[in-house]
């Protein structure tokens, strides 16, 4: 058989009849580089500026974390516990458009302490991060898009609450490639199947290259979770080389008759990648070579917070081998999502003893290590929980329009808050800051200008941001 002639046997035909795992065809993309092919579209890229982050930890509580019980300290709802007040309901307003219905006040079960130097207020519900918070930089003034869960978590994510839109990893991924050319620039663990799914870390029109990619699923024991399908058992490093030096003729065959097949060598891209991360994911996902004193730290081997330790060590390894965007979900796949405590809040205790001791284990591991200085982590929701009792019952029902998200590292601002909600943590009231806010600060921390990271699709420029958004420079360090 003539290889010049590639009417004959082209490089696609030769990738579709090669039967073997997924992982060995990255030799291709190595064949094709070296023969003058396109340029990997995940290398590093500058940013628009100098940046203060080099990458991102975002901690996502699914479901909704009642901000009136963890950060928002608020004495009116002890003085007025029990009395019924007018109160502009979402829900209701969305379903009637009635404003001002009587609603009971409810307390929160929980008592406040100032912590730090800075004198912060946490409740009793976080311990452990308690003993952080000098170095965490509170958002009080959140509000954003969607009632619902899944419109308000698609919102957090793409910044659309209908609309197909790439994930903010995506965007991040994007925007400055990977540093790591072993492992992708966005991985999520844990994600949620529900209220958006993969969408929530998907490319939509962005090069699928650009999309996260998902470390196990929501509720699936984090011991258990890894890359499916990684490993080539099937062949021998030996056939494998023999079959990369087939497909290295064909590609440099192909590329010197000027067929090359651009939608082609995006897969090529996805093979080459996948077969460096078999000789790299693996050890990077395996936390039995950490110290016992470092596992202890994150909670790893305590029934409660294993889970959700694991995961969060894991974000720290990703991160020190240069991922950029590390996606943590603490949530399930059931139809109310973890914090989602329409009734019985004091389940709060329950999810909050989870997360408690791995979070703050990852403040203080990544501080130890000095990469917290250029780590933004970022804790919070789709958004916060109302102050009065729904449907006069045991829980607190949505609230889009006021609650708290935390910033650590990065260069944001230590032991420090911006912005409020009304006396009653309503809705956010003074320097508010806008979902889309907080996206382009995260980006500008990155180094990213959100106006000019843009991607051209269907005649016109997309952004995470749209056509809003402002950078919160208050909390800037």
């Amino acid at each position: 058989m003539n290889l010049s002639d590639p009417s004959l046997f082209n490089r696609r035909r030769a990738l579709k009849s090669l039967a073997c795992g997924f992982g060995y065809l990255a030799f291709a993309g190595l064949a094709a580089q070296a023969a003058g092919g396109v340029a990997n579209p995940l290398r590093a890229r500058l940013p628009h500026h100098t940046p203060r982050a080099k990458r991102v930890i975002f901690l996502f509580m699914q479901g909704g974390p009642s901000h009136l019980d963890t950060f928002d300290y608020k004495p009116s709802l002890e003085q007025h516990d029990g009395k019924k007040l007018p109160f502009d309901d979402a829900r209701t307003i969305a379903n009637t458009g009635n404003r001002g219905t009587d609603q009971r006040v409810m307390k929160s079960p929980w008592t406040f302490a100032q912590h730090g130097q800075s004198g912060r207020w946490v409740s009793t519900l976080f311990p452990e991060m308690a003993r952080h918070v000098d170095d965490l930089c509170f958002i009080r003034s959140m509000h954003t898009e969607g009632v619902a869960h899944g419109p308000a978590t698609l919102f957090l994510h793409c910044g659309s609450t209908n609309f197909v839109r790439p994930s903010m990893g995506a965007w991040v991924n994007y925007g400055l490639g990977s540093e790591n050319e072993n492992l992708p620039g966005f991985m999520t663990l844990a994600p949620s199947l529900g209220n958006g799914g993969p969408r929530n870390f998907g490319n939509a029109f962005l090069p699928a290259v650009y999309q996260g990619t998902a470390i196990g699923t929501a509720g699936q024991a984090a011991k258990e979770i890894g890359i499916r399908h990684l490993g080539n058992s099937l062949l021998s490093h030996a056939a494998q080389r023999r079959q990369f030096d087939l497909v290295q003729a064909i590609n440099a065959e192909q590329m010197k008759t000027g067929h090359g097949d651009s939608e082609m060598e995006a897969v090529i891209h996805s093979y080459e990648l996948a077969w460096r991360m078999q000789n790299n994911a693996p050890g990077v996902l395996d936390l039995a070579k950490e110290s016992a004193a470092t596992l202890s730290l994150y909670g790893i081997g305590d029934k409660v917070t294993d889970d959700f330790g694991r995961q969060c060590l894991m974000a720290r390894r990703l991160c020190e081998e240069g991922v950029r965007f590390v996606q943590v979900t603490y949530g399930d796949n059931t139809a109310n999502p973890r914090w989602d405590q329409h009734s019985d809040l004091p389940q709060h205790a329950v999810h909050a003893r989870a997360v408690d001791k791995p979070v703050a284990g990852l403040l203080a591991d990544l501080k130890q290590r000095g990469l917290l200085e250029d780590t933004l982590v970022w804790w919070g929701g789709e958004f916060g929980r109302t102050p009065y009792a729904e449907k006069n019952g045991t829980g607190r029902d949505h609230n889009p329009g006021g609650f708290t998200v935390w910033l650590a590292g990065g260069g944001v601002k230590p032991g420090f808050v911006f912005g409020e909600t009304d006396e009653f943590g309503h809705k956010a009231v003074m320097d508010k800051v806008h979902m889309h806010d907080l996206h382009a600060t995260v980006l500008h921390q990155l180094g990213l200008d959100h106006e000019q990271l843009t991607y051209r699709f269907d005649g016109r420029d997309f952004r995470l941001t749209d056509v809003h958004g402002h950078v919160v420079k208050a909390i800037i360090a």
